[in-house]
């Protein structure tokens, strides 16, 4: 594979075997006189956990994304673009962040091609954890990631973010039928799986989504956007002392701030805990918001809170629907769980027939 260089002038490491200390002295502006490969796998971006030596100047270990080790891979995530997205994320705003993310060392990106690299801090070394559902401090987690999201949209509500890319296409009603049966694809695939053996409602909502799918697209895009991290799952976060904090930034976006809340809530908090705090939780993000000198009405924040339910719902079940293809089965099954049953408690297919005029 042909090295590329990033717009700084300096290669970006297309293979583990790459990241030399030559590489890492001049990405870093730093003297590394040596470097170990401690760890090294594949997923959808390649990672390495590297240790460095550097007379001090550097921690002793960071954390490495580039592109997959296998070419597949590498043809997929080209033409999805997450790298490049991730990349483009913290190389432009990785520094000035309101919230908790890992401290960006170096990221350069070529769009053209899809190469990238990050060098990251490595939360683990850092002493952060990284929460689970069935934590018993998770309300108190999700305290804290509730205000930090909230904080987050404030710093960015309105502002245009010219650098960001986000996809328009899924407002657009395709002109290809085959094109719309194959944004549908994967919640078929979970209609077949698992719609004997879930609540009618996900049958319910599988069909009014397949129906109308471009219509309800369309009702995410709704409202004032601002910067949002648009994958807000808790196997997204970390935990620094008491702080909730945000890494991969893939999917970042342009969208109403509401829709990372209801992802947070309804796909990673237990359904008991969400029942009994989601009033609480949705002041707390209101406040906060409202405290960093904006506003947001409590009946929209509502009204968008049940609509981005159903963005959670697509997301848990579209990952549950590929086994343990993107995430463990057992991690996305019980996530998809909880998101079905937080659009029944929302009563979200109502809001979307109500909202779109059709009655199932």
């Amino acid at each position: 594979m042909t090295t590329k260089v990033s717009a700084d002038g300096i290669a970006i490491p297309a293979e583990v075997s790459e990241l030399t200390a030559a590489w890492f002295s001049q990405a870093l502006d730093r003297d590394v006189s040596a470097v170990e490969v401690i760890d090294a796998h594949s997923g959808t971006t390649g990672r390495a956990r590297v240790r460095l030596t550097s007379g001090g100047e550097l921690p002793d270990t960071l954390f490495v994304k580039l592109q997959p080790f296998s070419e597949d891979q590498r043809k997929l995530i080209r033409q999805v673009g997450l790298g490049v997205a991730e990349a483009r994320v913290y190389a432009n705003v990785g520094g000035e962040l309101p919230v908790r993310v890992p401290h960006v060392w170096y990221s350069a990106y070529e769009p053209a091609d899809g190469a990238f690299v990050m060098v990251l801090e490595d939360l683990a070394a850092s002493g952060c954890r990284f929460p689970a559902t069935a934590d018993e401090d998770i309300l108190q987690v999700a305290h804290s990631a509730v205000e930090e999201l909230s904080t987050l949209h404030a710093a960015y509500q309105g502002r245009k973010l010219p650098w960001l890319r986000t996809a328009e296409g899924m407002r657009a009603k395709p002109a290809d039928p085959q094109v719309e049966a194959r944004r549908s694809m994967f919640i078929r695939m979970a209609l077949e799986q698992f719609g004997a053996e879930m609540p009618l409602v996900f049958t319910r909502l599988a069909e009014f989504y397949i129906a109308h799918l471009t219509d309800v697209a369309a009702l995410f895009g709704e409202g004032e956007r601002t910067l949002i991290h648009g994958d807000s799952h808790i196997g997204n976060l970390f935990v620094d002392g008491g702080r909730t904090g945000f890494y991969d930034w893939a999917v970042a976006g342009r969208g109403p701030g509401m829709r990372d809340f209801a992802y947070f809530m309804c796909n990673s908090i237990p359904t008991d805990v969400r029942r009994a705090h989601e009033d609480d939780l949705l002041g707390r993000y209101r406040r906060t918001f409202e405290s960093h000198g904006h506003t947001l009405d409590e009946g929209v924040a509502r009204e968008q809170y049940r609509l981005f339910s159903v963005y959670s719902w697509i997301a848990a079940t579209s990952t549950a629907a590929m086994g343990s293809t993107w995430q463990p089965i057992e991690i996305a099954r019980p996530a998809m769980i909880r998101a079905t049953e937080a659009v029944e408690d929302l009563d979200a297919v109502g809001l979307l027939e109500a909202r779109l005029g059709v009655r199932g």
